[in-house]
């Protein structure tokens, strides 16, 4: 069973591992098909104060936390 705080910090956790796809010194050698793929995807994925407001308005999904 996946916990409001262990589903915060995968949105997360996945939100940075996006960004550091798009980052070429962190990640080297990656295709440029997966950089765009990973740029698309950020797109519309939430933002922290996004997600601070999702864990307000459902804090049974998202956890009571403090940024």
């Amino acid at each position: 069973m996946t916990l409001p705080y262990e589903r915060r910090n995968a949105v997360d956790r996945t939100r940075q591992f996006l960004y550091d796809l798009l980052d070429p010194k962190k990640t080297p050698r990656v295709p440029k098909s997966v950089r765009e793929d990973a740029r698309r995807c950020l797109r519309h994925f939430p933002m922290p104060f996004e997600m601070e407001r999702a864990g307000e308005q459902a804090p049974d999904v998202f956890g009571d936390w403090k940024p």
